[in-house]
């Protein structure tokens, strides 16, 4: 059996959860590799186990490899499918119905399109015009932050104090389609690590300086267990089995700021030490269960059932009336 690894310009971990793989999966006849791509016939068989993907939402041959291979058999982390639907609005929506504490979010029009798409006056005839930026922010609260409804790495993140500096900001923003969320002035903020959907290792993080800190005491044993129960909420409902997920936590209630990163950073240097040996064990472990034990069928999403929207409910696949 083997396991294949898709990634882009990192350093430390990729031949560090290499040579782990390959050193606990001996026993059980699993190799790790590189995957490596040079045209995907359309009848060809399904040649890993598993597959970690950490780079295919920058290069759509790999996704499009990625589905195929998903389709013949392979365990792919993440689910390629829920990845290319999935957005930050909609998640936020999910786990406001689950439960969970969530900033007031608005989801904007774009400011422009991409140079080649053709927008006409017409095109545009279901956007009200102008936007009632006062009340947006009125409906967010003062200040606010603008950031981008699909996206990471801290790209495009902006915060504004009034509608002046919103505009600003947002005028800058084409072609991206970007959120207006409340800010949550925090007085701790936690990046949860998560394995597997159900393991998370909550991480003290200053966001601001974009650290991670060493305080295994930073949470008391009733807020760490409610961070744990709302990550593990978020991974079951949308799938997720790599991902970071961010607390800002504020009076003893921690909100949920963002949750989509299926390709988090696993860098030695910025990660620390500590966490980057944890990280390399805990990756090595999972994708060595999955490719024993793990279902192609495994890492979708639920959130229609979690939300009691699904196929039973009447809510999907049904005509409009």
């Amino acid at each position: 059996m083997t396991i294949g690894l898709i990634v882009g310009r990192e350093y430390s971990f990729p031949p560090a959860f290499l040579d782990r793989v390959n050193a606990i999966g001996r026993p059980h006849g699993i190799t790790a590799e590189f995957v490596k791509l040079g045209g995907t016939k359309l009848d060809e068989p399904a040649r890993y186990k598993v597959i970690v993907d950490r780079l295919s939402h920058e290069v759509e041959y790999y996704r499009g490899y990625l589905k195929h291979a998903a389709l013949n058999g392979t365990y792919v982390i993440n689910n390629p499918f829920w990845w290319t639907a999935d957005d930050k609005f909609f998640n936020y929506t999910v786990m406001a119905r689950l439960g969970l504490a969530i900033p007031k979010t608005v989801l904007l029009p774009q400011k422009g399109y991409p140079a080649d798409v053709d927008i006409l006056p017409e095109s545009l005839r279901n956007l009200e015009y102008p936007v009632d930026w006062d009340a947006l922010l009125d409906y967010v609260g003062r200040p606010a932050i603008l950031k981008p409804f699909s996206g990471g790495g801290w790209k495009h993140v902006y915060k504004v104090h009034n509608r002046e500096e919103l505009l600003a900001a947002y005028d800058g923003t084409a072609p991206y389609c970007m959120t207006l969320q409340e800010f949550i002035d925090f007085d701790r903020y936690v990046r949860c690590f998560t394995f597997g959907k159900t393991d998370i290792v909550p991480v003290r993080y200053d966001p601001r300086a974009r650290q991670y800190i060493i305080d295994h005491q930073y949470l008391d044993d009733e807020l760490g267990a409610r961070v744990v129960r709302d990550a593990q909420t978020i991974n079951q409902a949308l799938g997720y089995e790599m991902n970071t997920i961010e607390f800002a936590i504020k009076d003893g209630v921690p909100y949920a700021i963002d949750f989509l990163n299926p390709a988090p950073d696993f860098e030695r240097d910025r990660i620390t030490a500590h966490y980057f040996d944890m990280v390399v064990e805990k990756m090595a472990n999972l994708v060595i269960d999955r490719a024993l034990n793990g279902s192609p069928a495994n890492p979708w999403p639920r959130w229609e059932e979690m939300t009691g929207l699904g196929r039973s409910s009447g809510f999907v696949g049904q005509p409009a009336r």
